[in-house]
């Protein structure tokens, strides 16, 4: 751990990967878990999804529960080992019963879509409930969508914008737009359309797309800011060079008015046509 992480020597993955095969060759579940872990990602050895498996899979049979869970999920997606969504589950189980948040949420998620287990809300919201106490920004926000629309639970949209936030402070843009959203529109909190701008803001730099899209039509409204035309056009060109229909069809119209850049019919009519495909 000392070469991994820093801790009175000079930070060498290389030297780490030793140290953890010689413990992990000893039966040491935690070395058995770091040495996968450095074979998954190619961190002081090369990427060999295999032998993270076999070494996952030797402390999974220890219980360690994070191997337990990176096991899961090598079955989940079928990386070093054949995919089999029944031994993820098994494992994710194992995992979630030893309070691993991510197993927890991957619980949750099987149970919510019918996934390798049968469909059944109520363990859903059990599990993201066990995943989203600890943390777990996915659980946070998924959770935060089952009370918001009354799915498994009753509607509470209260509790949906305080799990979106707790998703949100940990910087979780999904989360961000959501509750960026509620602001702006004041369902489930008091609007406050600074807060709204701040957090779609948030959520568009981290590649939000719809959040792009709104934040160009504050400003073309003039929706708490002062009205910018340039500035909507610029953020509804980001939205539509990533093939979002809306700020396509609105992009269009900005060249056919002159709002926010010059008057280009060329330009009008092809965002048009890439709107219309898009089915706007």
């Amino acid at each position: 751990m000392a070469y991994d992480l820093g801790q009175g020597v000079k930070v060498d993955k290389y030297m780490a990967a030793e140290w953890y095969q010689a413990a992990a060759n000893q039966g040491l579940a935690p070395a058995q878990f770091l040495l996968g872990s450095s074979y998954k990602t190619g961190q002081g050895v090369a990427v060999n999804m295999a032998k993270a498996v076999e070494w996952f899979q030797k402390a999974a049979d220890q219980g360690h529960s994070e191997a337990q869970f990176s096991l899961g999920l090598a079955y989940k997606t079928g990386q070093g080992v054949a995919e089999n969504i029944d031994q993820a589950i098994e494992w994710f189980q194992k995992a979630a019963d030893q309070g691993q948040a991510e197993a927890q949420f991957s619980l949750g998620s099987a149970y919510e879509l019918g996934l390798g287990v049968p469909f059944n809300i109520d363990q859903a919201v059990e599990w993201y409930q066990k995943s989203a106490n600890q943390g777990d920004v996915r659980a946070q926000f998924n959770l935060g969508l089952l009370f918001f629309v009354g799915k498994g639970v009753s509607i509470d949209k209260s509790k949906a914008i305080e799990l979106w936030r707790n998703a949100a402070d940990q910087g979780f843009a999904p989360a961000q737009f959501f509750l960026a959203s509620a602001y702006n529109t004041g369902v489930g909190v008091l609007v406050n359309k600074a807060k709204a701008l701040e957090l779609y803001q948030k959520s568009a730099d981290q590649g939000i797309i719809p959040a792009q899209y709104e934040i160009g039509l504050i400003y073309a409204i003039g929706d708490g800011v002062p009205v910018d035309e340039a500035k909507a056009v610029e953020w509804w060109l980001k939205a539509a060079e990533q093939g979002y229909g809306k700020a396509q069809r609105i992009l269009s119209l900005a060249y056919e008015n002159g709002e926010g850049v010059p008057v280009d019919l060329t330009k009008a009519r092809e965002w048009h046509l890439k709107a219309l495909e898009q089915g706007y």
